[in-house]
């Protein structure tokens, strides 16, 4: 059994190592896109003015609304072919874009993570004294000054708990990808299962590796979650 997992001709050790890094490459990625977008919301929905809270509020309820799979094929297709329809406007003798998998990978998954992040750090702000911020301008602080050093370490302390599971929720979505041929850890998983006929063997595998994955991220946000907690008082 163990040879089906061997790298070389005679296994599938490579092809399974290859979606792998292609699935955490994937994760990082919208997690980073996300985050970007989730601060962008996050702050929006707690602006001073109407039209950029209901802008936040807005892009956070639809997009916590929409089923994952159904983003992934409106980014897919749809970016796919807005930016073709503005190149051959702008550039009628271009080729055609390819918007690849992994981009609508990122982008749909990016998009998905921001919104509900965003829902996370906007509870973590207001959680925020707002007496620290106005200490913070009387000794003579900028906005942004305020915002690095007071709001921002204590906001990311109270937001981390729900950052790590969307973290991990994000994780076990990137196997969506695999519906739009992109080459990651499920898909080369179905690959080696239509090949050999082992399903149950493959899929064990794939959901072990998914589950390793989710451990490793436990341990590590259980770490990040200690350090930020330094110094707090627990009552």
């Amino acid at each position: 059994m163990l040879e089906l997992f061997a790298f070389g001709d005679t296994g599938w050790g490579d092809e399974i190592l290859a979606g792998l890094a292609v699935t955490l490459q994937l994760g990082f990625a919208a997690l980073l896109l996300g985050l970007c977008i989730g601060f962008l919301v996050a702050w929006a929905s707690l602006s001073a003015k109407p039209a950029l809270r209901a802008l936040g509020f807005a892009y956070s309820t639809v997009m916590r609304g929409l089923p994952e799979l159904l983003t992934l094929f409106v980014v897919y297709n749809g970016v796919g072919l807005l930016l073709n329809n503005v190149s051959a406007h702008f550039f009628p003798d271009a080729n055609p874009i390819d918007f690849s998998p992994f981009a609508a990978g990122v982008v749909a998954l990016g998009m998905v993570f921001g919104a509900f992040s965003a829902e996370v750090l906007r509870g973590a702000f207001n959680a925020l004294d707002g007496g620290q911020s106005e200490a913070g301008f009387a000794v003579g602080m900028s906005t942004r000054q305020v915002f690095l050093r007071i709001k921002l370490p204590q906001a990311w302390r109270f937001a981390l708990p729900g950052l790590g599971n969307l973290w991990i929720n994000l994780l076990k979505d990137t196997a969506l990808v695999s519906i739009i041929a992109l080459d990651d850890l499920m898909r080369m998983t179905k690959v080696a299962v239509g090949v050999t006929k082992l399903p149950f063997t493959f899929y064990l595998a794939a959901a072990l590796i998914y589950w390793a994955l989710c451990m490793m991220s436990e341990v590590g946000l259980a770490s990040l979650e200690k350090r930020a907690n330094r110094g707090v008082r627990k009552s």
